[in-house]
Parts: structure tokens; C-alpha cells; sequence
């Protein structure tokens, strides 16, 4: 397969299938990861669990795989949470072409909320295996994905933006760029209004960060 519209058909009736099989607490979405990330979901059943739709972006999951941070994407049965405070168990599975390039994803959220509230009885029902706990971010537009991982960032710098010294800011830009945050359209324009630097700056604090980090690996 080498893109999604390949086996569209069938990978549309898998979407519709899974999320029959588990019920309307069962989101099933599928990405189609090969044009622009503004709008990736090409296909979604149940999607009033996390307020997508056909159109909107992927989370930030997928925008760390396509920045090369990690070599195997999928993730199974980890848990998140939404906007609203739902907690979900999920999975994600990649699909790759040929020569291995990463085309799609199918993903599987299924809301625990009622559950986890039923107590102990049902902890085997909610807990079947080992978990992970992976912050997800599930959002109805790049710019707020971008929001969220600018918030994220500066959470782990911790220092607002009005007291950050010239190393605070370049670490925020590192965590920032590892997340993929520059993937995202206009998405250094966003990020050096928040930070009040110049794209010149910009471009200087990566380089010399990425310089940092070769000296510290050599």
C-alpha cells in the first residue's frame, strides 16, 4: 500500500466495524498522514468522545513520529485523557509504505470514564495489561495543538516568558522542535511572538542548541 486512498474502502469499513464491535464509547479514527497536518482524519466513527471530525489535525503523538523521534510509532493500550476530562484507553498503529515512510495511522480511543467509576470489580476489565501513561493532545486545529505543546514547554522550563533568560527560551525552542512543533504550518511565526524574538533569533537559538547537543554527543 502505498497511501491510505489505496484501501480507503477497507479501511473505512474497519473504522465503521471496530467502532460497532465496542459501542458509541469506542472512537475509531484514521489519519491519512502524507499532505498537510492541518488535516489529517480522513475517517472517524463516535467522534463526539473527543469533538473531531473528518478534516481536523492529528495529535501530537503523530507530529513526534513524522519529526523522527521515534523508530516504532505504535502505542497500545496507553492512557489519556480529553479536554473534558474523560479518560480514554488507547491504541495507535502506523501504516508505512514500501520504502518504509509513514503514510497513516489508525486509531483506537475507548472512554473508561464509567468504568474506572464502577470500582474495583471492573479493574480487570479497565486494567487488562501493563499500561503507559502518554500525554495526548486531542484538538480541532493545528493552532490549538500548537497551544498546547507552546503551554507544554514552558511548563517544563518553568519561568513565564517575561523573567526567561536567553538559555530558558533556547530550551523552550529545543522542547519544542523535539515535539515537531515546526512542522506545523506558520508554526516558528507563533512560537517567536510568544517568545518576543526575531525569526533571526529563532533560527540562531537552534542552531546553537543543535550545536550543544552534537558537542555533548561527541
Amino acid at each position: 500500500m502505498e497511501s491510505i486512498q489505496d484501501e480507503i474502502e477497507f479501511l473505512t469499513d474497519l473504522v465503521t466495524g471496530l467502532s460497532a464491535q465496542f459501542g458509541d464509547n469506542c472512537e475509531v479514527v484514521l489519519h491519512d498522514l502524507t499532505g498537510s497536518y492541518e488535516s489529517t482524519i480522513v475517517a472517524i466513527a463516535n467522534g463526539h468522545i473527543t469533538g473531531r471530525k473528518v478534516g481536523d489535525p492529528g495529535t501530537n503523538l503523530g507530529l513526534e513520529l513524522l519529526r523522527g523521534n521515534h523508530v516504532n510509532g505504535n502505542k497500545y493500550n496507553y492512557l489519556t485523557q480529553t479536554k473534558d476530562g474523560r479518560v480514554l484507553r488507547s491504541s495507535s498503529t502506523y501504516m508505512k509504505n514500501k520504502a518504509g515512510r509513514i503514510i497513516g495511522s489508525l486509531c483506537i480511543n475507548y472512554d473508561i470514564t464509567e468504568l474506572m467509576i464502577a470500582g474495583k470489580t471492573l479493574q480487570t476489565l479497565i486494567n487488562p495489561g501493563e499500561q503507559s501513561e502518554v500525554k495526548e493532545s486531542f484538538v480541532t486545529s493545528v493552532s490549538e495543538l500548537l497551544d498546547a505543546l507552546i503551554q507544554e514547554a514552558q511548563e517544563h522550563v518553568g519561568k513565564p516568558v517575561a523573567v526567561m533568560a536567553k538559555d530558558d527560551k533556547m530550551r523552550m525552542i529545543q522542547l519544542l522542535d523535539a515535539k515537531g512543533a515546526f512542522l506545523i504550518k506558520k508554526g516558528g511565526e507563533k512560537i517567536c511572538t510568544y517568545l518576543n524574538i526575531s525569526k533571526y533569533t529563532l533560527y540562531s537559538y537552534l542552531e546553537e542548541s543543535k550545536s550543544a547537543v552534537k558537542e555533548s554527543d561527541a
